[in-house]
């Protein structure tokens, strides 16, 4: 299982960053496999050497490729301007429209007030929606002040997070189901 950790941050430290590693890590922890991590502090300088996917050099293929080949991706962005960041959006103006069909996402921001949680179902669940992507119905936002040191401290925020993975387990097919079974049983499914 290739889980990808995607943060829209284009400064580090990052409550983005932390905030989407501490739900990539707790994914993995549930359903097993890898998680790599993608920063656009890094990744969007080599991203925007192109404005299109055929002018992308060897290391910017290798992020969208990286995007592509997931097959989980917790995605979070700041907010800027009641909306995901610049170099999050030219990203995925890279990815091929049809890369992400099926692919298993959850959502996360960071923001200043409440009201900019909103940003996540009216700006980054349509995105997902346009490839789609699976997005699972919890979305996680957290404030600043959800935050000690850019590492993440409240316990309902936290909660949040195991709730969405909780529902990516849900809708994630087991990798090998014959493996699991007892020697000597089947696995309950029909041959």
């Amino acid at each position: 299982m290739n889980i990808l950790a995607l943060s829209g941050n284009v400064k580090r430290p990052s409550r983005t960053a932390s905030l989407v590693n501490v739900a990539a890590n707790r994914l993995r922890q549930r359903v097993g496999g890898d998680v790599q991590s993608i920063e656009l502090v890094d990744a969007a300088p080599v991203l925007f050497r192109a404005l299109r996917a055929d002018q992308l050099d060897t290391e910017g293929k290798a992020i969208i490729a990286a995007v592509e080949g997931a097959d989980i991706i917790v995605v979070g962005s700041p907010v800027y301007r009641a909306s995901y960041s610049g170099a999050l959006k030219h990203l995925f103006d890279l990815v091929d429209y049809r890369a992400l069909a099926g692919k298993r996402v959850i959502l996360a921001a960071t923001g200043g007030t409440l009201l900019h949680g909103l940003m996540l179902e009216h700006q980054l669940r349509p995105l997902f929606g346009f490839f789609n992507a699976l997005t699972v119905p919890t979305a996680i936002y957290a404030l600043e002040a959800d935050f000690a040191d850019h590492e993440l401290t409240n316990p309902a925020v936290l909660e949040r997070i195991d709730r969405a993975v909780e529902e990516v387990a849900t809708i994630t097919p087991a990798l090998d189901i014959g493996a699991t079974a007892a020697p000597g049983k089947h696995s309950g499914l029909a041959a």
